[in-house]
């Protein structure tokens, strides 16, 4: 059931429309070893226009990729740091960007937190 968000700031949106949704799915998908169809990924547009870095001049910047995933149970301790690395460099490559750009947010266990077609996730 891992749902991840990806957040991608771009210069415009021809760049954005160039990365595949469905490529980062299968990437993500061998990462958290999920089933066909298991895993979900939501694409998504920031402008660089409406990102901004404190003490650094828009032009500056390095544009990061913002990651957010929603697993029933995250992994603890050392397989956290395995999966960090693992799902970052598989979102880096999809997108283009070094990994170093790349920032990885795990939201809480959605175990009994989140529901599928009326279905509690246990």
């Amino acid at each position: 059931m891992p749902i991840v968000d990806v957040e991608l700031v771009c210069e415009s949106e021809a760049e954005f429309r160039a990365i595949s949704a469905e490529a980062l799915a299968n990437a993500l998908g061998v990462v958290l070893g999920s089933q066909s169809g298991n895993t979900w990924v939501r694409l998504r547009y920031l402008s660089s226009a409406c990102y901004a870095e404190n003490l650094v001049a828009g032009s500056q910047a390095e544009l990061p990729v913002f990651v957010t995933v929603l697993l029933a149970h995250p992994p603890v301790e050392s397989a956290l740091v395995e999966q960090v690395a693992a799902l970052t460099k598989a979102v880096a490559n999809g997108v283009g960007r070094s990994s170093e750009l790349v920032h990885v947010q795990y939201s809480p266990a959605a175990a009994g937190r989140q529901a599928f077609g009326g279905e509690l996730v246990q």
